[in-house]
């Protein structure tokens, strides 16, 4: 059953039997046994990994409700009263790293027994691995409707990232904040922007759409760090959400200017599966996230942002 889960994870066999700490043969043999055992094919094979059959599906969500079970069982067996033991699945979208890096390091610094495994997952990653339960927590965009439970963490804003007039790459100091600006002013610069399929960039593009501008990025990625290095080493600006400036102030000679008309701010929190018993671990970090002094840290690094 981790095999398999580990298969459909990392979409490849030599990556899931690296993750599983066996061989190739040795995965593929044992999957073709468990095939075996239940008389149905679970894996479609090509020359390369191809899918899960629609059976293999089904053996897949009973493997993920079988493993978190398991998970269950094991951290209520070797947790004591304020001493959870375990590993967190944690999910994040890429311009949430900086925020949840700082949370899964908290949470590891109060509870050493936790072993939080954060990975950067899109928006609807997150959603799936939520309802597979392959995902014990996701920090992501409350507002897309989704069904799971939310603990509230900042409110995203949005900045016009460019390099500061006469600038050099010696210069010296953090990223300073300059006046507002308009992303309609904004859309006239040469952008590097996130890809249209993240949903950071659905908002940007919904932004400036409602500001009338017209929009062609000089650049566009899905990496989080080029956006930033685009703009310390090229002729590019780009739009940030507060939680990215993190990033950005490490390198000299950048200007960070608030984005207006329209005003934009997005809920940012941690969602979790609803009506499922917690795990010792996944109840520590719904308490860290609830405490007021991380909040505020939230607030500070990734939401209104100030000189």
């Amino acid at each position: 059953m981790r095999y398999l889960v580990a298969l459909e994870a990392h979409k490849h066999f030599g990556r899931a039997a690296s993750a599983c700490h066996i061989t190739q043969p040795a995965l593929s043999n044992a999957l073709r046994a468990l095939e075996t055992e239940l008389g149905v094919a679970i894996v479609r094979r090509g020359r390369t990994y191809a899918g899960l059959t629609p059976e293999g599906e089904r053996v897949l969500d009973s493997a993920n409700r079988l493993l978190r079970e398991h998970e269950l069982l094991r951290q209520d067996l070797h947790s004591e009263v304020g001493r959870p033991r375990g590993a967190l699945m944690i999910g994040a979208v890429p311009t949430t790293l900086p925020i949840a890096a700082r949370f899964v390091a908290q949470l590891q610094a109060r509870y050493s027994g936790i072993t939080p495994v954060l990975r950067s997952l899109s928006s609807p990653e997150i959603e799936t691995g939520l309802e597979s339960l392959s995902l014990d927590l996701g920090l992501g965009y409350t507002d897309r409707g989704s069904k799971f439970a939310c603990v509230p963490q900042y409110v995203e804003q949005y900045f016009l990232l460019r390099r500061a007039a006469g600038a050099t790459r010696e210069a010296r100091g953090p990223v300073q904040f300059g006046k507002k600006v308009s992303w309609h002013d904004a859309a006239l610069l040469p952008l590097c922007l996130l890809t249209p399929e993240m949903h950071n960039r659905t908002i940007v593009d919904a932004a400036f759409a409602a500001a009338g501008a017209q929009l062609k990025p000089a650049i566009e990625t899905n990496s989080i760090v080029t956006v930033v290095l685009a703009v310390l080493d090229g002729q590019v600006c780009a739009v940030i959400p507060g939680a990215l400036m993190a990033l950005a102030r490490g390198y000299p000679g950048l200007e960070a200017l608030p984005l207006r008309e329209p005003d934009v701010r997005t809920p940012i929190g941690f969602m979790h599966a609803a009506g499922m018993r917690p795990s010792r671990a996944l109840e520590a970090a719904l308490t860290l996230a609830q405490d007021g002094a991380w909040l505020r840290l939230a607030a500070t690094h990734g939401g209104l942002l100030s000189a």
